[in-house]
């Protein structure tokens, strides 16, 4: 028996499941509406368990494949029915309110950014809300608490960068605090060094800037033998090492901090690689969604994500909608046990309806869930 005829039986098989697939998705309905009359919720996890570890007894084997083709035959009864029933009201309702014509760059409110004038957030800020008030924090931390307050309506904040990868720390905040996110900007970074007047080459010993910004100047620092020293903000490591009047160390930051705080620049484009971007997101206490938004995020957890294939089951969703995944990060809960937060961007609007059946899907079924905010990059 060649291959075609191996095929052409694949097909007949096909042919005779379609019919049965489709027989049970109408029957899906009909248990839609039964639970729709008595108030039910659509999931029902121990059933979905019992019927897998059965598959997995019958087939053998074979049983943990067959059983990821009925999970996925789950997955897809579940949001059929959870379209009918009609669920993540609540959250359908604050995503219709929430689009506006407004551009996010016209607001004039104050924006609040961690470190000092001339720092990479800073110039961020500004090209973001460049009508704007800009109010400086230390830390990170202190941007949130910002906006938690109501000092400011918006702050900005370093999420990851294309050469060192993820800022953890903002990850960590962003899931603490669960504030929407309502845009983003990819600015392209070049770090210079930069010292005192006086300041030579074979003098300097520590150069000092973000640890963000010394990993992504890791291989120049290696070659010269430098000193990496962490502060809190390139700029910031620039105002230090001008105030200091010191000869022997250095700061990594931007042209524009080094002209700000008078140091010269001993080497301009340091970073590792030419093309070096970190992308920056704008967050708020108030949920607003631009007409032109072209990218989600949100945050969640898995019930039992210990068991085998959960995750992939959750990611597997986003698939059956047509949706394409740019990034998952997970952190931890910080609880005690090893479970996990997950972070996620996806492409997609909102107004999609595909796209908004699938989120009132998922909060509906996951702990924790929290749709973060459907925004534009500039």
């Amino acid at each position: 028996m060649d291959l075609l005829d191996l095929r052409k039986q694949i097909d007949e098989i096909d042919e005779q499941m379609i019919p049965l697939l489709m027989k049970r998705m109408k029957i899906s309905e009909q248990v839609a509406d039964y639970k729709v009359k008595r108030g039910l919720p659509v999931l029902n996890e121990q059933r979905e368990r019992e019927i897998l570890d059965d598959v997995m007894k019958k087939c053998g084997e074979h049983g943990s494949t067959v059983a990821t083709v009925f999970a996925a035959t789950m997955d897809a009864s579940r949001a059929l029915q959870h379209k009918i029933v009609g669920g993540g009201k609540q959250l359908r309702e604050a995503v219709m309110a929430a689009i506006t014509d407004e551009e996010l760059t016209s607001n004039t409110g104050a924006v609040a950014c961690a470190g000092v004038y001339g720092g990479n957030t800073d110039m961020a800020a500004r090209r973001l809300f460049p009508n704007s008030e800009i109010k400086y924090c230390r830390r990170f931390e202190d941007v949130f608490e910002a906006v938690n307050k109501g000092e400011t309506p918006f702050g900005v904040i370093p999420i990851e960068n294309s050469t060192v990868g993820s800022v953890h720390e903002t990850y960590d905040l962003v899931m603490r605090y669960k504030f929407f996110v309502l845009g983003s900007y990819s600015l392209e970074v070049k770090h210079c060094l930069c010292a005192n007047e006086n300041a030579k080459y074979e003098d300097i010993e520590k150069v000092y800037s973000h640890p963000q910004a010394l990993a992504q100047c890791s291989k120049f620092l290696n070659d010269f033998g430098f000193t990496g020293v962490n502060f809190s903000n390139t700029a910031a490591a620039a105002k230090y090492v001008a105030e200091s009047g010191r000869t022997d160390i250095a700061a990594i930051c931007p042209k524009e901090a080094a002209k700000k705080y008078g140091l010269k620049i001993l080497k301009t484009e340091i970073q590792n690689i030419s093309n070096n971007r970190t992308r920056f997101i704008v967050i708020s206490k108030k949920l607003l969604i631009e007409k032109n938004a072209d990218k989600i995020s949100l945050i969640f957890s898995i019930p039992e994500s210990h068991k085998t294939g959960s995750l992939y089951r959750f990611l597997g969703r986003f698939s059956m909608a047509g949706l394409n995944l740019t990034k998952l990060e997970s952190r931890p809960i910080g609880n005690g046990y090893f479970n996990y937060y997950f972070y996620v961007d996806l492409m997609g609007n909102i107004k999609d309806e595909a796209t908004i059946d699938l989120l009132c899907a998922l909060s509906s079924e996951l702990p924790d869930f929290k749709f973060l905010g459907n925004y534009h990059e500039y």
